[in-house]
């Protein structure tokens, strides 16, 4: 089928608004001109309904189609957010926002879900409805979940959601996807280790926090090469140290903060009591204290079985059979479509964008020609999920 007619009418529009968002990047839910200018576009498109202020800044667009004999509705999301990163891409369109700017994607992102959009506005080729779904702070901000909590799938019952975000190394034109836990819990980690501080001549009057904190270290070390079976996918990592501002002063905190990353919620729980009674054994071992803040952010994304065969099926009839793999390994990295996934049944799909730079990398960019094929992955979806009858 490859990428459909339509899409060629329209790309260089959708790859001149991509460039747009891109020169003009926003952080987290501080997204005014992007949550404007999505808003914007939907209307121009004739979508039925707009909404915006969802989780703050986030805008939900609503299609129906020529009937609506199914009752059904599902849900496509795109996120909208940039990164804090300096770009050095030397693009025509690259960032004008110092320190900012979009090394993730979510300009492809929304270009591609605003492009479908459009076409089914403008054809209403399906049964049902459509609510397109464009989130705020994906990028630590837990934005779906703000989006949730503010009545998402409560005004909007989705009967099922999908979300698609572009993969570097994987060439244009092939999707990627797999059932099961396919992306990381995200936790932050905060340990403070304190004890007596005092002159670092007398270290005997003091209880010295330092040796107490490098023991932790050490000891956290074991957490997944010793407690977790070496079946499960586990990473913990301490990835920074503070304490003391003299030379010649023992101090009387250690902070030590770190992050978490499983495969699975029972190994996310073993991880989190595991190491607070580490941290306070080897603590009080040292007549020291020991304290773990867990800070639990985003929950496993798992793709539910019955939908990602949905999704794999629309990618084939788009980019055919050899395109598209379901077997994509799990990576380690997190996603807030996790909230979402929670709460429907759904699946997160994989785009190609060709031999560009990693995710948040300063020089990564989204590639223009991954738009089409995304465009024509999503309105092939609804149709597919949404059928017309006779």
């Amino acid at each position: 089928m490859a990428v459909e007619n339509w899409v060629a009418k329209h790309i260089s529009e959708l790859v001149e608004f991509r460039h747009d968002l891109h020169r003009h990047p926003e952080l987290l839910y501080d997204l005014p001109r992007t949550s404007a200018k999505v808003a914007e576009a939907l209307r121009a498109a004739g979508v039925d309904e707009v909404h915006e202020g969802i989780g703050r800044t986030g805008v939900v667009g609503v299609i129906r189609g020529q009937s609506n004999a199914s009752g059904r509705m599902i849900g496509l999301r795109s996120d909208m957010d940039a990164l804090p990163i300096r770009e050095e891409t030397g693009a025509d369109w690259a960032s004008t926002v110092p320190g900012k700017m979009h090394a993730c994607g979510h300009d492809g992102h929304v270009a591609m879900l605003l492009g479908a959009a459009r076409h089914l506005a403008d054809s209403r080729a399906f049964d049902g409805t459509v609510i397109v779904i464009f989130q705020p702070a994906e990028e630590g901000g837990a934005g779906a979940k703000a989006m949730i909590e503010d009545g998402l799938f409560a005004r909007w019952p989705c009967d099922e959601v999908y979300g698609m975000h572009n993969r570097p190394g994987l060439p244009v034109g092939q999707f990627t996807i797999a059932p099961g836990p396919i992306m990381a819990s995200v936790d932050e980690v905060r340990i403070t280790v304190s004890g007596r501080g005092g002159h670092a001549g007398r270290p005997n009057t003091t209880i010295d926090p330092m040796p107490v904190a490098a023991a932790v270290i050490q000891a956290v070390q074991t957490l997944t090469s010793r407690t977790i079976d070496p079946i499960d996918s586990a990473a913990v990592s301490l990835c920074s140290i503070h304490g003391g501002d003299a030379f010649n002063v023992i101090p009387q905190d250690i902070s030590i903060t770190g992050t978490v990353r499983t495969l699975r919620e029972e190994v996310r729980d073993h991880i989190e009591a595991r190491l607070k009674q580490m941290v306070e054994g080897i603590a009080a071992a040292c007549d020291a204290t020991g304290r773990v803040e867990y800070i639990r952010h985003y929950p496993v994304t798992v793709n539910h079985a019955a939908q990602t065969d949905l999704a794999a099926a629309a990618a084939r009839a788009v980019a055919g059979d050899e395109a598209v793999t379901t077997d994509m390994p799990p990576t380690l990295g997190g996603e807030d479509f996790s909230f979402m996934l929670n709460e429907v049944p759904g699946a997160l799909i994989n785009i190609g964008n060709g031999p560009s730079q990693g995710l948040h990398h300063p020089r990564y960019d989204f590639n223009d020609e991954a738009i089409g094929w995304g465009c024509s992955y999503w309105t092939t979806l609804v149709r597919q999920r949404l059928p017309v009858a006779g």
